[in-house]
């Protein structure tokens, strides 16, 4: 088959409605291992059959759910590449409102906690973009740990980062100036309806108990303990969580200057305090 041919082959083919077309060609260039413009231009080129026959078997993967991402093992996240695998959460655009708030706030030579730190995509991100920062990334998966050393040393910032397998700040030692979370905030029941893509991400990554609120719950009440004076502290919530985690903030009595900022879709997205 020609390069034209298989992409049409794989738009045709997809079950998905949207943008089967695009997909075709990441997955293609991931195979061939080319750019964009090198599909436009070779259109015409006939294709190995063994790649052809890798191209239909990874259609057949993205039918059944299986996101991209965990095919090309790539996802692009504050303009740098990731590797990412069923071990780990997708970064997902939004996201990124977490990371230029933290950034903005962040002063130089910041000790940052990266907490639940999934594929290291926070937590890189921050020592990639705040000078002479230090940033300890933690998981309860060393299988997460492990695609975030990947992915530390991967964008050249190993010498910024250190790595601690936790549940949550159970093997936590230190204070820090900022602490910054993308924690499961999923109710249990919700996972069950959301799309075959995201069933097909970690649940240990997802799952935010009956409530949706059990890891917040667990960061209001220890946070403080590892903040440094006026240490910050910054989480992602779920679009209709605002409130619920202002609560357990406002609860302990021990957090000020809390507000909440929106996605670009106009969700609430991220909520900040500081230490009182």
């Amino acid at each position: 088959m020609k390069i034209k041919e298989i992409l049409e082959y794989g738009k045709n083919n997809l079950i998905r409605k949207e943008e089967t077309y695009k997909l075709s060609k990441m997955l293609l260039k991931h195979l061939l291992k080319v750019t964009d413009s090198y599909i436009v231009i070779n259109s015409d080129v006939e294709i190995e059959l063994d790649i052809e026959k890798e191209f239909k078997e990874n259609i057949e993967l993205l039918n059944t759910g299986i996101p991209i991402q965990y095919i090309t093992n790539k996802q692009e996240f504050m303009g740098l590449d990731f590797y990412v695998d069923s071990n780990v959460l997708i970064p997902q655009p939004d996201t990124e409102i977490l990371l230029e708030e933290v950034i903005k706030l962040c002063r130089k030579n910041a000790k940052v906690l990266d907490l639940c730190t999934g594929s290291g995509a926070i937590g890189v991100s921050i020592a990639k973009n705040i000078e002479a920062s230090y940033v300890t990334m933690s998981d309860i998966s060393d299988k997460a740990l492990e695609i975030a050393k990947r992915n530390s040393e991967n964008n050249q910032v190993m010498d910024k980062c250190n790595f601690v397998l936790s549940d949550m700040f159970e093997n936590i030692k230190e204070k820090f100036d900022i602490i910054v979370s993308n924690p499961p905030y999923i109710k249990e029941e919700v996972i069950k309806k959301l799309d075959k893509e995201v069933q097909n991400e970690p649940h240990l990554a997802l799952d935010g108990g009956k409530d949706g609120l059990k890891f917040y719950k667990i960061i209001s009440q220890n946070a403080y303990k590892y903040l440094t004076e006026d240490g910050i502290l910054a989480l992602e919530i779920g679009y209709d969580q605002k409130d619920e985690v202002i609560d357990l903030l406002k609860a302990e009595g021990r957090y000020t200057d809390i507000y909440c900022k929106k996605d670009l879709a106009g969700n609430d997205r991220i909520i900040v305090c500081k230490l009182k």
